[in-house]
């Protein structure tokens, strides 16, 4: 493994690269970092060259000045350049995957095949802004880890819950360093970001969907009203699994995500 900075309008940018073959990007959500991915990387490093950004304000990345999704897609084409890659697979967890749409709309013609993890084209309905509202105001009056640390278990399937316990609570314990203005830009940015089923509609790329039967974040509904969209779509239910599918359920994750980038 490569870890690896750029400087984007002078702030630190962190991603690593480790494998080698067709590259694939991987990126993160709200309240994670490129280490979410960790099992995922080890699993397919064997087969694919994997790119794993740490977003800005997140992990080891410095915030931007544009914290919307579609100044934090330009941050990826930056990598994607400084990588000297013509075309890769981008896979998008959550926010990340609102980030890659930003991204597949603006650079198409360096992406050839996507994926929603848990995620969706759909803006934010009126009663999830207020959610995120009321999140923003939890944050200043309490701080950004009181915030994840009441947020993030909700993420996760009462399976889940029981079953991998120990694996939560490190998880959350690796969320400390956030800052409460990275995460009140995050919720400002999916509050801000439009509807980009249009996109879904008019992509030649293939698009995995990955929904958690379990998700409270992304209803499993939501993301059956859209998979149907692209004109080559690939769906598939974690059925044990909440929002944390790459966590919840590793094995069949991978699989899913490795049958993908050989179809593509």
């Amino acid at each position: 493994m490569v870890e690896k900075t750029i400087l984007y309008q002078t702030k630190k940018i962190f991603y690593r690269t480790i494998g080698s073959g067709d590259p694939v990007m991987l990126v993160h959500g709200f309240g994670e970092d490129g280490n979410v991915w960790d099992k995922q990387v080890e699993y397919l490093k064997v087969k694919y060259r994997l790119i794993v950004p740490d977003l800005p304000g997140s992990g080891q990345s410095a915030m931007i000045n544009d914290m919307s999704m579609e100044g934090m897609a330009e941050v990826l084409h930056s990598i994607i350049h400084e990588e000297h890659i013509d075309k890769c697979t981008v896979i998008g967890h959550s926010m990340g995957g609102y980030i890659t749409l930003a991204l597949v709309e603006s650079y198409w013609n360096h992406v050839n095949a996507f994926g929603l993890f848990h995620s969706s084209a759909f803006a934010d309905t009126e009663e999830k802004k207020e959610t995120r509202k009321k999140g923003i105001d939890f944050i200043n009056q309490n701080g950004a880890f009181e915030f994840l640390k009441t947020s993030t278990p909700n993420l996760f399937s009462p399976n889940s819950k029981d079953q991998i316990p120990k694996s939560i609570a490190t998880f959350i314990e690796s969320l400390k360093d956030f800052t409460p203005q990275a995460l009140i830009a995050y919720y400002n940015a999916m509050m801000d970001r439009p509807d980009r089923t249009s996109l879904l509609k008019n992509t030649k790329n293939p698009v995995l969907f990955i929904a958690g039967e379990h998700d409270n974040a992304i209803l499993l509904n939501d993301v059956l009203r859209q998979c149907h969209l692209p004109e080559r779509s690939f769906f598939h239910v974690l059925k044990k699994s909440g929002h944390m599918g790459m966590m919840e359920e590793t094995e069949n994750a991978n699989r899913i995500l490795e049958e993908f980038l050989q179809v593509k």
